[in-house]
């Protein structure tokens, strides 16, 4: 089809970049130096990146091109914004009263037990919580369940190795740590635990 689109002048160009920010479609990109069309079907012919060019290197013309193609626009944008974290999960259930006591992953585990909200808070719950850690969450001003005698059913049961508590600020989540303290005595277990809280903008602060 004959449609309005950019057209780069490679001799004007100083590879400044500005136009490709303008570009909300992502139609434009820096090759070797210079401002390229990457995709025709993106350039939806608006025109954001004309004035953004300092050089005066961008115009328009009329010329037979792909239609704009507004999905595929969509779909690049979710993709970019879709981060490469990987999944660090090594269990399932996670959560503290539906998971088995007798499981068989708990015996020599780093175990990681964490107040429900921590993983909306902390963006990097993965990678910096999680890794390497089996996984256990709960809310104890939500769940009906008594923690501290589910956990020592767990310690009984198994020989875990190292104890982290993540939790918020919020009064409600000292149930954990206080849970977790109580069945190591009622387990007559000596395991190291690591209490980390925090702060709702996902802020480490203990």
């Amino acid at each position: 089809m004959i449609r309005k689109i950019i057209v780069i002048d490679e001799e004007k160009c100083d590879g400044c970049g500005l136009c490709a920010k303008a570009c909300h479609e992502g139609a434009i990109g820096i090759v070797e130096g210079k401002a390229r069309l990457l995709r025709e079907d993106y350039c939806d012919g608006l025109g954001d990146c004309l004035p953004a060019c300092p050089q005066g290197a961008i115009q328009f013309e009329m010329r037979e091109a792909p239609a704009y193609d507004h999905q595929a626009v969509l779909a690049a944008k979710q993709q970019k914004n879709t981060p490469d974290v990987p999944n660090c999960l090594m269990n399932f259930p996670v959560q503290l009263k539906l998971v088995p006591p007798n499981a068989p992953y708990f015996n020599g585990a780093d175990l990681l037990i964490a107040a429900d909200c921590t993983a909306f808070a902390y963006g990097n719950f993965h990678r910096d919580f999680m890794a390497g850690k089996v996984t256990l969450i709960g809310c104890p001003k939500l769940d009906m369940v008594n923690y501290a005698e589910k956990l020592t059913q767990i310690f009984e049961n198994s020989d875990v190795r190292s104890i982290t508590v993540v939790r918020m600020t919020v009064p409600c989540c000292g149930g954990l740590p206080f849970a977790v303290k109580t069945a190591l005595q009622n387990a007559g277990k000596d395991v190291p635990v690591n209490i980390i809280t925090l702060s709702p903008n996902g802020q480490i602060i203990a």
